[in-house]
């Protein structure tokens, strides 16, 4: 089969084209064939910069997939060949990603894709829903009536988290910059702000009476993480994606803080099937019309991947960037 692999380390000047053998199934994985994938951040890190799984960094990047199942091998009873898949299985840790013709995942890290979907929008997801999923309902619990706050309403994570907190009922907020006003008022929060003027203490004066918000899910960290506890009421919760260097408001606020990492089966081998049943429960959410992917207009094929990785550390893309066969 045909792949997109790299050998180092480096700029997108890394990829190339080569021939690799064609995965063979095996106990507990199928073999998909590969429709469709999404770039993620983690994807442009793994390529560039030396994080905790760069050792064992495969050749074929991309853990995002949308394809259809080519072989089944034993004790795989949930899937049959010929079925429309998605997940995200693989493009870190030692495990081929997507960026071939064929795919060998694990089962349990798989879902059926949303009927309402084509290949290229499934393909957006799986990261970016898993994440908000394990944030929100995992670990702060959101329901009917909570007053949420989540950073970043046109990124990857930020958009799929709005929806799915509007999905779970609740009173949602999002911040925006105003380069994607448009876009912003596209994904149903209540209320938007725009980060760039509207001071903490202004907002949540204005939404929360001062009191603050309930959870808070911080998809942009940095700087940010400040905020969200600034945000957040005593005793409130606040989440994020990404590592804190101070914590000392935790602690004042009494808040319970969760740091998400949707890569922990992947990289550790324990609980792969919370993802399968995560994405079977964002699928039913996505065919019900309360979640939609946002696609930039590009038009990739994963051959063309070194481009993909370019637009998104160009910053100018406009939703999530997704390559096809």
């Amino acid at each position: 089969m045909k792949a997109m692999i790299i050998k180092e380390i480096g700029s997108t000047d890394v990829f190339q084209l080569a021939e690799k053998a064609k995965p063979v199934a095996k106990a507990g994985h199928m073999v998909v064939a590969v429709k469709a994938t999404s770039v993620n951040p983690l994807d442009t890190m793994l390529r560039s910069i030396e994080l905790p799984w760069s050792v064992n960094l495969p050749e074929v990047l991309h853990g995002d997939v949308a394809g259809v199942v080519a072989e089944v091998g034993t004790n795989v009873t949930d899937f049959n060949v010929g079925d429309e898949v998605y997940g995200m299985a693989g493009g870190v840790n030692g495990v081929d990603g997507a960026l071939a013709e064929f795919m060998l995942v694990d089962a349990r890290l798989m879902a059926q894709k949303p009927k309402t979907l084509t290949m290229k929008q499934a393909a957006a997801l799986p990261l970016v829903a898993i994440t908000s999923y394990e944030a929100l309902v995992e670990k702060m619990n959101v329901k009917a009536g909570d007053n949420v706050l989540i950073h970043g309403a046109t990124g990857g994570v930020g958009h799929i988290a709005v929806q799915l907190a509007k999905a779970l009922g609740a009173n949602v907020t999002s911040t925006y910059s105003p380069t994607n006003e448009t876009l912003a008022k596209t994904v149903g929060a209540d209320n938007l702000v725009d980060y760039t003027t509207e001071l903490v203490v202004d907002y949540v004066t204005k939404y929360t009476g001062g009191v603050g918000f309930d959870k808070v899910f911080d998809t942009v960290a940095g700087d940010n993480i400040q905020k969200s506890f600034e945000a957040a009421k005593f005793n409130g919760q606040v989440a994020t994606i990404l590592p804190i260097a101070d914590p000392l408001q935790i602690a004042l606020k009494s808040l319970s803080f969760h740091s998400i990492l949707m890569l922990i089966p992947l990289c550790y081998g324990i609980n792969h099937e919370s993802h399968g049943r995560i994405l079977t429960e964002i699928a039913e959410l996505v065919d019900a019309g309360k979640i939609t992917p946002i696609i930039d207009d590009s038009d990739y094929s994963i051959w063309e991947v070194a481009k993909a990785h370019d637009l998104l550390s160009s910053g100018k893309a406009i939703g999530k960037i997704t390559l096809k066969i």
